[in-house]
């Protein structure tokens, strides 16, 4: 088995997703690469080394079949998980009178339940091997109310997920890091953001979580644009 560590990522085919992908093969890490858009993976996972270094696998992070799936193709690929990133989700207009109920609906699933499915799918390989890193993105929408804004409720929940997971695993060397961005222009946005952080600020942070010694837990980094109030 190579010394190489693993990291799976979901929401991995684009944005933050992506760019944490191609800094982390740069780092050294292999990479299981999990989303819906199969043409993305498959292209992404060829650049980045081909089935040595990232393996692509389409991946509903709503269907726990899927999660679980996502764990077995980087323990039957690579022979081991070190760490997993639980990034995929989405946001929607703000105004409790905007959006779509059914667009709602896949919004909490996929921030909230999906969310709590690839926690779920890693952690009983993390407990059996003593060791593993999982990190979420939340947002700056989950440390403070936005007006009319139900993506602000279901970033709320996801750092709740990342204080209780930490909770959960207190007495063993299992790391929780929750990833906390703020206005970033990636594909999130239907129009380019001026003076945003790009995806590849997340990536960094993501990283500099990753790269810490094993006695070191970063819990939070909230990283935000220059100048952004909220």
């Amino acid at each position: 088995m190579s010394d190489q560590p693993v990291l799976l990522i979901t929401g991995a085919s684009s944005g933050i997703g992506a760019a944490t992908a191609r800094n982390a093969a740069q780092a050294g890490w292999r990479l299981v690469l999990a989303a819906r858009s199969e043409d993305k993976l498959a292209a992404l996972a060829e650049e980045l080394g081909g089935d040595e270094q990232a393996v692509a696998l389409r991946c509903d992070v709503t269907e726990w079949d899927d999660q679980q799936a996502a764990v077995s193709r980087a323990l039957d690929s690579f022979g081991r998980l070190d760490a997993s990133y639980a990034n995929a989700g989405f946001g929607a207009s703000r105004g409790f009178l905007e959006e779509s109920v059914e667009h709602w609906r896949s919004m909490v699933d996929t921030n909230v339940y999906g969310c709590a499915l690839s926690i779920r799918a890693a952690l009983g390989h993390f407990r059996e091997q003593n060791a593993g890193h999982m990190l979420l993105t939340g947002s700056v929408a989950g440390r403070k109310a936005l007006p009319g804004s139900l993506y602000s409720a279901t970033k709320w929940a996801v750092t709740a997920m990342g204080e209780s997971l930490r909770a959960e695993v207190a007495d063993t060397p299992i790391r929780v890091t929750l990833i906390e961005p703020g206005m970033v222009d990636t594909p999130f946005f239907d129009e380019p953001k001026e003076n945003a952080l790009q995806a590849d600020d997340i990536a960094r942070s993501v990283i500099y979580a990753l790269s810490q010694p094993a006695h070191v837990d970063v819990n939070e980094i909230l990283i935000r644009p220059v100048n952004q109030a909220g």
